[in-house]
Order: structure tokens, then C-alpha cells, then sequence
């Protein structure tokens, strides 16, 4: 079953790209998913946005980390290739991007994910902090050109204004 967002939230696709069910795409964890129009060797360069309710005292470095240990658990290498703070005190966040090799479609390739991490504080309760998680994976050949509509991706993304909190986006 698909997961839903903790907060709702707006963003636009970069032009080509389509939104898939995630459940039909084999990616039932995510709350979304857009799928590139043009595949590399077999393998579709997706976007896919997750998140929940950070606990107290959990740290985005904490969650970055986790999710290394996830990924190494699927593929068969993994490393990280950089980490950097962005966003601002009111709505920190973290980039992280790595580079693996894993087994998908019977076929072994190396990929790159960038992964962001994004925290927001609930305007009705400042002491909870929403977590959305937005991740670009696409092949190593591929990822410099889709890299730029991820970037494009992000500057969308943003809290919607309207009254359904914690709907799916």
C-alpha cells in the first residue's frame, strides 16, 4: 500500500516526466513517484518523495545515515559521495548523493542517488517536525542529465497552503 506524506505539500514535474502509482511500479514506500521518459540501458531515472514525523533529538545526519544502511542491504556496493546542509534554520535540510551498484531488471548497474532531506515545523504544533524525503535515482551515465530537472524538482517543493494536512501529494 502506498505511504501518504506527513504534510501536504506542491511541486511541479520537470516537462517529460510522469507520474506512475507507485504500488504498480514496484515502489509501494514512497507516497510518489515520476518516472523519466527516456530509459538508460533498462533502468527508468525516477524521483520519489517520502517522509514522516522526525522523534526528538533525531538528527538528519541520523536519518542520512540509516538510509546508506538501507540502500547497502539492496545493493551490492555502496558509497557515499558527498553530504551537505542546505535550507535555513526554520526548514533545515540535507543532501546526500550515492553512488552504488546494484541488480535491478535481472541486469547489475551502477547508479546514483541524491537524496534531500527536508524538515518542516507544523505551524499548528512547533514542537513536531514533518520530514519530506525527495530522491533522484538514475544510472551514472545518466544522472548528470537528469540532474538539472531534479534541481528544477526541488525549487517546487513546498508546503500547500491548503486545509488537507498530512494528505497524499
Amino acid at each position: 500500500m502506498t505511504t501518504t506524506l506527513p504534510v501536504s505539500i506542491e511541486f511541479s514535474l520537470p516537462e517529460g516526466w510522469r507520474a506512475a502509482p507507485p504500488d504498480e511500479v514496484g515502489a509501494p514506500d514512497v507516497a510518489f513517484i515520476a518516472l523519466y521518459p527516456q530509459p538508460d540501458d533498462g533502468f527508468t531515472a525516477n524521483i520519489t518523495l517520502d517522509g514522516g514525523f522526525l522523534r526528538e533529538g533525531t538528527t538528519l545526519e541520523q536519518l542520512a545515515d540509516a538510509s546508506v544502511e538501507r540502500v547497502r542491504e539492496a545493493a551490492e556496493s555502496v558509497a557515499v559521495a558527498g553530504r551537505q546542509h542546505v535550507g535555513s534554520a526554520a526548514a533545515p535540510g540535507l543532501t546526500q548523493r550515492l553512488a552504488l551498484t546494484a541488480v535491478v531488471a535481472g541486469g547489475r548497474r551502477d547508479l546514483v542517488q541524491t537524496q534531500v532531506y527536508l524538515a518542516l515545523t507544523e505551524a499548528a504544533e512547533p514542537h513536531r517536525r514533518a520530514l519530506i524525503r525527495s530522491i533522484l535515482t538514475a544510472t551514472a551515465a545518466q544522472q548528470e542529465d537528469v540532474l538539472e530537472d531534479f534541481q528544477a524538482f526541488l525549487r517546487t517543493v513546498r508546503p500547500d497552503p491548503g486545509p488537507a494536512a498530512g494528505a497524499e501529494a
